[in-house]
């Protein structure tokens, strides 16, 4: 039987190593940008080589990117929404739907048993913007609303993993199908949200069931719709 020597980890590593590890925490959230090089330098005590050699390795994996003119930017919080990411763009549209409105069938049926008063004041402060939106035709609002409403029906189960792997998810799917779906399901958000909270407020996980799937039957069909009319000659 043969053992391989283990390897020391190069200092760009390390240092890669960090940075990674401080994203995952939370201190430099997705979007964030990291301090300029100099201050990274000394919080690090390394080369302006060692370092740059590990942000470029952060780059590569899809962590950060540098922007010319801007700087360097986090565009992931973790290996598993990297993961996600690149499940996703390998994956279709209607699959990667059915996966995200699984997951929130399972999170309205723990919201159920789990909800607490003030879940149930986040999610009725949402509806309410996602009703405003709906009404002025606001639909980039009303896509940041529907998702703010459905991040905290997933909170109230207060399963951390479940978070975080739906926020994973979500991120991910923002891009490629938020837009194009929910052009077509705004106007009928608004009763569905309504129902979904009802049934979480009264603890009914039957009705709460029922309104997740009218939900996901009326995105899979805006969804096919619209991909049909993209794909349609003009």
């Amino acid at each position: 039987m043969s053992v391989q020597k283990t390897k020391r980890l190069s200092l760009v590593d390390q240092v890669a190593m960090q940075i990674e590890q401080l994203i995952e925490s939370g201190y430099w959230s997705v979007g964030d940008k990291l301090p300029p090089e100099p201050q990274l330098m000394e919080q690090f005590e390394v080369s302006r080589n060692t370092l740059r050699e590990a942000i470029r390795a952060l780059v590569h994996t899809g962590f950060l990117e540098t922007r010319q003119g801007i700087g360097t930017l986090v565009t992931s919080a973790s290996n598993l929404e990297m993961a996600f990411k690149k499940k996703i763009k390998k994956s279709k549209l209607l699959e990667t739907l059915e996966v995200r409105l699984t997951l929130e069938r399972e999170a309205a049926q723990l919201a159920c048993e789990r909800r607490t008063e003030q879940d149930l004041s986040d999610m009725a402060g949402w509806i309410e913007r996602c009703r405003a939106a709906a009404e002025t035709q606001n639909f980039s609002e009303f896509i940041e609303m529907d998702i703010a409403f459905h991040k905290a029906v997933v909170r109230a189960t207060h399963n951390q993993m479940f978070v975080e792997l739906y926020d994973h998810i979500t991120e991910a799917l923002e891009q490629s199908v938020h837009e194009l779906l929910l052009r077509t399901a705004a106007q009928h958000g608004y009763d569905i949200h309504t129902d979904l909270f009802e049934a979480i407020e009264r603890q009914d996980v039957d009705t709460a069931v029922r309104s997740i799937n009218a939900y996901m039957n009326q995105a899979q069909d805006a969804l096919a719709a619209s991909m049909n009319k993209l794909e349609s000659p003009s």
